[in-house]
């Protein structure tokens, strides 16, 4: 039970540390106080009232504005989350090193397989221990 709970708390604090510091964009595209298109990844698609142009003659008079808007909200993410290693102090660096340098060579392999007892040859058999003991295997 004690390692579900581990588990599934880890879990929980790596969504909690990803969305912290994911940022992101929520686009809206308003034509009057109608929400056209709602958009979180892309553009937003317009009802295509921008792309109606006005006649030759109109131009010179006053335009008036556009019944269209374009709301954009930013939500931005925890940027603070990396700390380099200049901001640390001498201390807090040496001990950061020399934590490295030991758990680098701890897991170091050796070059060759050895084998302490390759020279000594095994005891000599008196008797059958099986048979001493009467344990068969069947």
């Amino acid at each position: 039970m004690k390692k579900v709970f581990h588990k599934i708390s880890a879990v929980c604090m790596a969504f909690v540390v990803m969305f912290t510091a994911m940022s992101f964009t929520l686009d809206a595209h308003y034509c009057g106080d109608t929400l056209v298109d709602f958009s979180i990844f892309q553009e937003t698609e317009t009802c295509g009232m921008e792309k109606m142009q006005m006649p030759e003659s109109d131009k010179d008079s006053l335009s008036e504005k556009s019944c269209c808007s374009d709301e954009q909200l930013v939500v931005e993410g925890q940027d603070d989350l990396k700390t380099s290693f200049e901001q640390l102090t001498l201390e807090q660096q040496t001990f950061v090193a020399s934590f490295v340098y030991s758990y680098i060579n701890l897991f170091e392999g050796l070059d060759e397989n050895i084998v302490p007892f390759k020279d000594y040859s095994p005891p000599y058999l008196i008797q059958d221990v099986q048979i001493l003991h009467e344990s068969y295997l069947i």
